[in-house]
């Protein structure tokens, strides 16, 4: 049996106990004191994670895949902060989130894989505090307070550090006491809490400072989603889609679209070879290829494309994973995994950022009227997308990378629509009771020309529905959306700027 120098552990029942550790704890009781040994039990454990020298992102998702390869199984993810150094200021500006996994390695074991990791990835001794491509530390494990010479459980520098907080923080849920509780959160709330200790130093009022930058990494950019509203054009590559199916088949319809579209203002260009409009015919992976793969070549060979992201609309992880080797940013999944079950394993690997939508069955029996029933359609829609969140969690998919769609006229009544556009906020606040994370993800509403607004202002022709999708994307933005997709990018820009006006204005006040 492996044995370290002895180090104290206390337990969450403040029981102080020897631990020899090699790989796992099991515990044998005298009065008062606990010999520990190490066996095979899991253990959570929450990890931070820093980089700041070279490609951080590339850094991010190395570390992260090393880790799973080493025995650290995550399950949640903080969301992404751009943050000034601290203590040793004159370096680059920082990358910083936090994980919540499980292993069986003990906590020197855990302590070893992560030294390595660090130095397979080149970092070296240098300047403490300084630049590094990676910095991982362990900031809890399990209920245990662990001290030693070499690694000190719980980090006890957390509390100062609002890098370290926020993104610690994430990784709870509002209602931690009807939660699944962490234990290592049971040993915060004895020190006087997590959630207070974040207050004291500013909480959710430090976001968006150029101290601490909520950011998503989109291409080689890291967008703060809260600045302004994004604009997503719609490209339907379709014969059958129901606004504007067949006029852009060809590639140079297709280019001369997204050059108007990106002259009015769009930063992003979703394009969609599949129909997924009620009772549309679904085609197969390799005709929506034959479809998307010409024109996703000939848009990158655009000038006016610098700047701007491709994002492709697709639940097939073939096309998902044929698009981003060309060069698309984002994918955009309307069943958010559900009809392929290869997407949330392809999405991991690809490192993009992933778009998902709520939706039940698939476009064929979405309209159906068991898909359509809902008691509170805000609360469900939130219920039902965090499961798809948690599991593209497993999976490998960061919540840093992640954008919520409620899927407005996908399975839904006109009413259920009108109800998302006024209670995004609610929706945000369901993903806060079991994830904070999930709750500052950027949202993305798609209203434009759907039929809800053909039946309310009476306009049959989806191309008449322009002036009503303009109110729609108004509601939506006003009540929290960061993201708008439209057909009209100029009119649906114009209202995105008076609206960003508006909550700017608001926050000035308040």
């Amino acid at each position: 049996m492996k044995i370290f120098k002895k180090l104290h552990v206390i337990g969450c029942g403040g029981i102080e106990a020897i631990m020899k550790p090699t790989r796992g704890l099991s515990f044998l009781h005298s009065s008062s004191t606990v010999s520990v040994e190490v066996h095979s039990l899991e253990h959570e454990v929450v990890i931070a994670v820093g980089s700041n020298v070279g490609d951080r992102i590339f850094n991010f998702n190395e570390a992260l895949k090393l880790m799973k390869s080493s025995g650290i199984r995550i399950m949640r993810h903080g969301c992404l902060y751009e943050t000034k150094p601290a203590y040793v200021l004159d370096q680059p500006l920082f990358l910083n989130t936090a994980v919540r996994g499980f292993t069986k390695l003990a906590p020197h074991d855990l302590l070893a894989v992560l030294k390595k990791i660090e130095k397979d990835m080149g970092r070296t001794g240098g300047i403490r505090y300084g630049p590094r491509p990676i910095d991982l530390d362990i900031l809890f494990y399990g209920k245990f307070n662990v001290q030693s010479e070499t690694l000190i459980v719980p980090h006890e520098r957390i509390w100062e550090r609002p890098f370290v907080l926020a993104p610690l923080i994430d990784l709870l849920g509002s209602a931690v006491d009807n939660d699944t509780v962490a234990s290592w959160h049971s040993y915060s709330r004895k020190t006087g809490g997590l959630f207070e200790a974040w207050e004291k130093l500013g909480g959710e009022s430090l976001i968006g400072r150029h101290e601490l930058r909520r950011v998503l990494p989109v291409g080689k950019q890291l967008l703060d989603w809260s600045e302004r509203t994004r604009v997503m054009g719609i490209l339907n590559l379709t014969p059958d889609s129901f606004s504007d199916g067949g006029k852009y088949q060809s590639v140079e319809a297709a280019v001369s679209q997204v050059r108007l579209m990106i002259s009015e203002g769009a930063d992003i260009i979703d394009i969609g070879a599949q129909s997924t409009r009620p009772f549309a015919t679904m085609i197969s992976a390799d005709e929506e290829l034959d479809r998307v793969l010409p024109v996703v070549e000939a848009l990158l060979e655009l000038p006016e494309m610098e700047g701007k992201f491709l994002s492709v609309d697709t639940f097939h992880s073939k096309v998902a994973q044929e698009a981003v080797s060309k060069g698309v940013h984002l994918v955009n999944d309307v069943s958010s995994g559900q009809l392929d079950p290869n997407m949330f394993s392809v999405v991991a690997s690809l490192g993009v950022p992933y778009v998902m939508m709520h939706m039940r069955g698939d476009p064929s029996t979405m309209q159906n009227d068991g898909n359509l029933h809902y008691e509170n359609v805000c609360k469900q829609v939130a219920s039902e997308l965090y499961l798809h969140i948690r599991d593209a969690e497993s999976s490998g998919i960061p919540a840093w990378r992640l954008i919520i769609d409620p899927g407005i006229g996908f399975s839904k009544k006109t009413k259920h629509n009108l109800e998302i556009l006024s209670g995004l906020e609610t929706i945000r606040e369901e993903f806060s009771v079991k994830s904070l994370a999930a709750s500052h993800v950027p949202i993305l509403v798609g209203p434009s020309r759907k039929r809800f607004l053909g039946d309310i202002c009476n306009r049959p022709n989806a191309i008449d529905r322009d002036p009503a999708t303009v109110s729609a994307v108004t509601s939506g933005i006003l009540n929290g959306a960061n993201i708008v997709r439209v057909h009209n990018v100029r009119d649906n820009l114009d209202a995105a700027r008076l609206c960003d006006a508006l909550l700017k204005y608001r926050q000035s006040y308040l």
